[in-house]
Parts: structure tokens; sequence; C-alpha cells
């Protein structure tokens, strides 16, 4: 990517502008007007230079465009700027900020009218591209035909789909036409895996994840980013019904807002024989406890459920599986995956009475005494095993 900060970039106004303008951007506007909590604001500064902006004690970060850090608020105050597509991929683009770029120009290259939106220091609304309107509307559009230009535009409208289903949104027909071009076009082999899950863990902290799924599908993306998921969609076209089918995910988003039970559960839904698990995780550069988790629930949530059929030696081989007796607050997480895989197949249950079993069962085992007299450190370990195995048998 380069930069450009010369008062005239190519393609631009000659002249610089006399005054310094600062406008709120972006997801601190559009929330603002959905009447939703502002977690983070945003800024553009219209008409400065890089060297006004040190002048007046901002500290400037980010090498790929002028991005400043407020002297007090540390929020980002990044300078007006443009691009021009220059390769493949989200990092192929020339950037040009200068004093000379105006806020329209700025707003002209995000993605979603309803991310185009800026209030002056009056708190009035700049709205050159009927974000307003498509927020009233539900309306998910492309800001411009420029909106090609970056694969991962595709998983953002993906996930602002989920975040804000609850609210009717949909994507734009127009928009959806230009995703699918853009995956025909082999765009999404250019997105670094790193994005793909930062976007994914977005989506599953949303209030309807299964949407982000949906959409993907939508544009034909689902078997470039996630393949095993492609057997989830049920054309279902006589009934209008073309969702991801997702039900432990969806029953997982009832239990737990933690983003690392959702990709548990979503893993029970994408299930299979072999190392697909192992081999996305590695794909994706998944963290470890993520991983973790999923690998637990995977293999294990199917003897939970059929815990009252376990001899108290399995249920000591299922809890020493789970790395219980060293890692025991990985128990309530791996229970509520269990609980939604339970539900997943039984939508009107409430009641789990295993997740109780399983935390007695441990309980008893952990609480037992051994008199390790003078025995060898194999000889303990079979007795704190046996022991174990004994209060388990109780509990039972």
């Amino acid at each position: 990517m380069r930069v450009h900060d010369t008062p005239a970039c190519a393609g631009m106004r000659a002249g610089t502008s006399a005054r310094m303008e600062i406008y709120l951007v972006g997801g601190a506007v559009r929330d603002r007007l959905l009447d939703l909590p502002v977690a983070e604001r945003d800024w553009v500064v219209v008409g400065a230079t890089p060297d006004e902006m040190l002048a007046q004690g901002y500290t400037q970060v980010g090498k790929d465009f002028p991005v400043f850090l407020h002297p007090d608020s540390k929020e980002e105050y990044a300078l007006a700027r443009t691009e021009r597509k220059t390769g493949h991929g989200y990092t192929g683009f020339d950037v040009c900020a200068g004093p000379d770029v105006t806020l329209e120009d700025d707003l002209q290259r995000r993605d979603l009218t309803i991310n185009a939106m800026a209030e002056n220091a009056g708190g009035e609304l700049v709205d050159p591209c009927g974000g307003a309107e498509d927020l009233a509307n539900g309306v998910l559009r492309h800001v411009s035909p420029a909106f090609v230009e970056d694969p991962v535009r595709i998983l953002r409208v993906a996930r602002f789909a989920a975040r804000f289903a609850h609210y009717g949104f949909h994507v734009a027909h127009e928009t959806n036409v230009l995703m699918r071009e853009m995956v025909a076009a082999g765009e999404v082999d250019y997105l670094v895996p790193e994005r793909v899950w930062a976007e994914l863990v977005k989506a599953l902290g949303t209030r309807t994840p299964t949407r982000f799924f949906d959409v993907l599908s939508g544009c034909n993306a689902l078997p470039m980013l996630f393949p095993r998921l492609v057997t989830r969609y049920a054309d279902d076209t006589a009934h209008g019904d073309d969702s991801i089918r997702l039900p432990v995910l969806a029953a997982a988003c009832d239990l737990s807002d933690a983003t690392g039970v959702r990709f548990a559960a979503l893993a029970c839904d994408m299930n299979g024989d072999g190392d697909w698990l192992d081999d996305f995780c590695a794909q994706y550069k998944v963290p470890n406890s993520y991983r973790q988790l999923a690998l637990l629930a995977t293999r294990y949530r199917q003897p939970v459920h059929e815990f009252a059929t376990l001899s108290a030696e399995e249920v000591l081989e299922v809890l020493e599986g789970l790395d219980a007796f060293r890692r025991g607050e990985r128990i309530r997480d791996f229970l509520q995956v269990c609980e939604a895989d339970a539900r997943s197949t039984n939508p009107g249950s409430t009641d789990y009475p295993q997740a109780q079993q399983l935390r007695g069962a441990l309980a008893a085992a952990v609480n037992v005494e051994v008199d390790t007299g003078k025995k060898s450190g194999k000889e303990i370990g079979e007795a704190i095993r046996q022991a174990r195995i004994e209060a388990i048998s109780k509990t039972l």
C-alpha cells in the first residue's frame, strides 16, 4: 500500500483548505442513530497536514495512512483520504491523504452507506450516500462500485447482517450481485487467515451469528471459506427457507455470550471424521483456547450425553480427558456446549441433568484422601485413581 500526503494527489483538486474541520464518522454515528451504545468513536480530519496534527499535540500511529491519537482522549483521528485499487486483496491500494481531500471524498471510499455518515462539531448529520434512509429501511447497501476492490467487505457485510438481523436488516440485491462477482473473480483467495478469523469471532459475538453464514452462502463465498458448512445449507425454496442449519450454534446463543463457547458449538455443527478441526484451526490460526474447547466438545459431548450409562471408571476417563483436575474452569464452558448440543436435537428442552451429574462426580473425585504411606510415585497415582473411582461410584 502506497501513501501520498502531498497537497495535490493524482485525480484530486489542487490547493489546500484554509481551516481544519473534524467530524465524527462511521460506526459511532450509525449506532447513535440506532440508539445503541457507542463503544468507540472514530474521527476524520479535513483540511490538515500531518505536520499540523503533530504541532497540536497529536501522536501519529499507523504506517498505511496518517492516523493520529488525540493527546487527551487517545481516540483515533485520521486525515481524510481516498483509495485507488492497484492490486489484489485488501492491501493493494494507493492511498491519497492530504488537506485537499474533502469529507465527501472520504465517505465515498467506505463500504456501506450506513457506515458512510458523519456528524460535524454541531452534531448535524452529513449523509451524502443516503445512509440514514438505508438505516431506517434495514438495508445493507454498498456505497459505490469501488466496493469490489476489497474482499474483506464480503465478511463485513455478512457480519453486519448478523449483528442487525434482529432489526430485520437484509443485503441489498445489487450489493449481493457485487459480492458474487468478487467471489467469481477469485478475490476471496486473497483474504489472509487472520482477517477471516477476526471477522468470524466478531460475528460469533453478535446476536444472530448464524446469519453470517447465510450471507456468505448467498454470495457463494461459503465453499471457499467454510467448506464443511456447505452440507448444512438447506435449499428449501418451496418454503422460502434458504438458511444454514446450525442448530448447536443457535442453541448456544441462548446459553452463552462467550465466543469460545459459540465457536465450539459451531465445531459441533461442522463435526465429522478425521483431523478436520486441527486442520481448520491451523488454516485460520485459531487461538489455542478456542481450539482446545472445540476439540473437547467434539470428542466428549456424546459420552456426557450418555452419562447415565457410564461406569465410574468411564466417568473418570472423561474427567481426565477434559483435564478437569487441573483445569476445572473449563467445565462450565464445556457443559454449556454439551447442553446446546442436546437442545439442538430437542429444542423444547430446558433441562440438562448431565451437567449437575458431571459436576458432582468431579467434586467427589477431587475431594478424595489417600494414605500415601511408603508408596512409590506410581503406587500413589494408582491409589488416587482407585479412590476417585470409588468416590464417583458413590455419586452414581
